[in-house]
């Protein structure tokens, strides 16, 4: 963030337009002490700290990590050390929510070959003894009662 940033300040409206945030969340996030905006009477105004803490809070969100994980993150900001300290703590959990989300990938994958399979299975045996009752089938089932109603070949119904 450029220094002349610094001291930039945002409505919430700004924020939930550029982030595709609601303001509920806005205040939700608010309301957990994740974010501190001002006050000008009614109106909330939020600085280049809020806006870069919201912009931390919806990737860690985006990712996977828990609202406490995220604050327990952001809670470890340091400007003196260049965020040293943050950005080791972040990059361990990022590797390890790395590995989760390859996990479930693959848990996913296996789940849905195996509902696969059961799809392939069960629609073999329908074919084989209940056509009428595969997806599709019952206008097929109608096409064909209809035919066989009035003697007309199915062929020539087309």
């Amino acid at each position: 963030m450029a220094p002349s940033d610094d001291h930039r300040t945002y409505t919430i409206r700004q924020l939930c337009r550029e982030f595709g945030a609601t303001a509920r969340a806005l205040r939700f996030y608010e309301d957990k002490g994740m974010l501190s905006p001002a006050r000008k009477g009614q109106t909330r105004v939020y600085s280049a700290r809020d806006r870069a803490r919201l912009k931390l809070i919806l990737r860690g969100r985006r990712i996977g990590f828990s609202l406490s994980e995220i604050q327990e993150m952001l809670d470890l900001y340091d400007r003196k050390d260049g965020n040293a300290h943050q950005m080791a703590v972040a990059l361990r959990r990022h590797r390890a929510q790395i590995e989760a989300l390859r996990q479930q990938r693959e848990d996913l994958d296996a789940a849905i070959a195996t509902a696969e399979e059961a799809c392939a299975y069960m629609e073999q045996r329908l074919a084989e003894s209940r056509p009428d009752l595969l997806p599709g089938g019952a206008e097929y089932h109608t096409v064909l009662s209809a035919s066989l109603d009035d003697d007309t070949p199915l062929t020539a119904k087309g």
